[in-house]
């Protein structure tokens, strides 16, 4: 069964690195590779996965079709989150963020996708100039490898800015 303790068992074995997928205004599929980690959903506090980018294609799929799904691998394990997505940046207002929660926010999950940095200050005035958004989604499903009923329900958030194994 898939949780995610295991998806971040899992982030953290290989740098926290996944491929998230969103969809096209024309139905394909759109992927690349980010940096993702779990965090407490700034209104809820529900645990959920999240991700900052600054990847302008990404951000209109998820403006336009809020789903998306991330999925995680280390050697043959590997682990699917995916769901409805929220945004939360300068230019998309969350309730509850302000200006201040939003760069905290920022921190955390980039923290929590196994980043550090030695000059926050940095960090934070490069996050605003880019202008930099996270996305909460309410609960998705997880998913888990080949010939696996799908798991239990999990919860992410994506920014913009199941557990599986494979015979071997």
């Amino acid at each position: 069964m898939t949780d995610l303790q295991e998806v971040d068992r899992i982030a953290a074995a290989d740098h926290h690195l996944a491929v998230v997928s969103t969809t096209r205004a024309d139905g394909s599929v759109q992927a690349s590779v980010v940096n993702a980690g779990i965090v407490g959903h700034p209104a809820s506090g529900d645990q959920v996965v999240a991700f900052v980018t600054y990847g302008p294609a990404k951000l209109a799929h998820l403006r336009a079709r809020p789903r998306a799904t991330l999925v995680f691998r280390a050697g043959w394990s590997w682990a699917a989150v995916e769901g409805r997505t929220e945004l939360a940046g300068p230019d998309d207002p969350f309730p509850g963020i302000d200006p201040e929660r939003l760069r905290l926010l920022l921190r955390e999950i980039f923290t929590a996708a196994g980043g550090s940095h030695d000059d926050w200050a940095a960090y934070d005035r490069v996050m605003a100039e880019q202008r930099r958004r996270g996305p909460p989604p309410p609960p998705p499903g997880a998913a888990r490898g080949p010939g696996a009923a799908p798991g239990p329900t999990a919860r992410w958030w994506l920014v913009r800015a199941g557990r599986g194994t494979s015979p071997t």
